[in-house]
């Protein structure tokens, strides 16, 4: 992986007291273990941050790469919150995909000519409507997904099968990175203080 010129390796120690040094080096000075107990950084694996956000972002670009009905990366995603939420009122959609109610009323007509989805009045309100995604949108998102999927599968294949271990074992922890939650408390003496 290539390096920035511009950036420069630093030493810096940060609020606990762990020293960190290099652009791309991360250290946790203590976390607590279910006993309560400091673990020190020796015992913590060290994550280069910086290469695991570049990985991911990397990965996901390759993942849009392909033809996308027709749509932009930020009106796939707004079709895709629809599906998942929906029926969705469009403040809730300009919320959810945290964009100006200018721009949701261009990227909602776009949706809306391509047959993906549908603007639905809501009983009792003359001036709210919710959005539904189509037969159409849905076809459209189940072919996405279905590519992405093969894609991702023909990439596996050039990988080690320590490799694929690896990924298999560390996938529980990219999804709760995804989710942005932390793991729930299997016995008491886990939980927070």
């Amino acid at each position: 992986m290539r390096q920035n010129p511009g950036l420069r390796a630093a030493r810096w120690q940060d609020a606990r007291g762990g020293v960190s040094l290099g652009t791309y080096a991360v250290w946790v000075a203590q976390v607590s273990s279910p006993g309560g107990d400091a673990v020190t950084v020796a015992q913590t694996p060290e994550v280069d941050v910086t290469r695991l956000r570049v990985a991911i972002a990397r990965l996901s670009r390759r993942l849009r790469k392909h033809e996308l009905a027709g749509l932009t990366p930020t009106q796939l995603a707004a079709l895709a919150t629809v599906e998942r939420a929906g029926p969705l009122r469009l403040g809730d959609l300009a919320a959810a995909e945290r964009i100006a109610p200018s721009t949701l009323t261009r990227l909602v007509s776009v949706l809306e000519e391509h047959g993906y989805v549908q603007r639905c009045a809501v009983p009792g309100d003359a001036r709210a409507w919710t959005l539904v995604v189509t037969t159409q949108g849905h076809a459209v998102l189940d072919r996405i997904r279905q590519e992405n999927t093969i894609l991702l599968a023909d990439s596996l294949r050039t990988l080690s099968a320590e490799q694929v271990a690896a990924l298999a074992e560390a996938l529980p922890a990219l999804e709760q990175l995804a989710d942005g939650t932390r793991p729930e408390p299997t016995t008491p003496d886990q939980a927070d203080p």
